[in-house]
């Protein structure tokens, strides 16, 4: 299995199927923008499993945050798999992966936030299972 952080657009577009898996809501052109825009303003990276000339089976992002409660951290915004592609460990290699990333940066922490219900249980197992705690509840507010 190869992770790549994604450099190019091409990369990028390989990441699309994905990510429109987990946020079908969303149009492929302004995820592509979005994540164009992220990377070049933001610390922000997309790390997939290299399917070759198939879509990413798997992809990861994250940015590089510092905050006042737990100094240099990495936020996992995204992660997901295809569902023909479940069950293969991709998820948990990119999180491996990930952790990696934030301990060669020399960050404190790595969060991420996921929602709840009977559909999260494998996700939750996971995060459980790579040592992530529950640590708050999360509150937003539309506007």
């Amino acid at each position: 299995m190869t992770i790549r952080i994604a450099q190019t657009e091409a990369d990028l577009r390989a990441c699309l199927p994905a990510l429109l898996c987990l946020r079908p809501q969303l149009e492929a052109e302004a995820v592509l923008a979005s994540l164009q825009d992220q990377q070049a303003h933001e610390r922000f990276s997309v790390a997939f499993v290299d399917g070759g000339d198939a879509p990413a089976p798997a992809v990861i992002t994250y940015r590089q945050l510092t905050l006042l409660v737990s100094g240099r951290t990495i936020y996992i915004d995204d992660l997901t798999t295809l569902p023909e592609a479940r069950g293969n460990g991709y998820a948990g290699a990119l999180l491996d992966f990930v952790i990696e990333q934030a301990r060669q940066l020399g960050c404190k922490t790595v969060s991420l936030d996921s929602g709840h219900g009977p559909d999260r249980a494998d996700a939750h197992r996971l995060y459980l299972n790579k040592r992530f705690r529950i640590s708050s509840h999360h509150f937003s507010l539309s506007l």
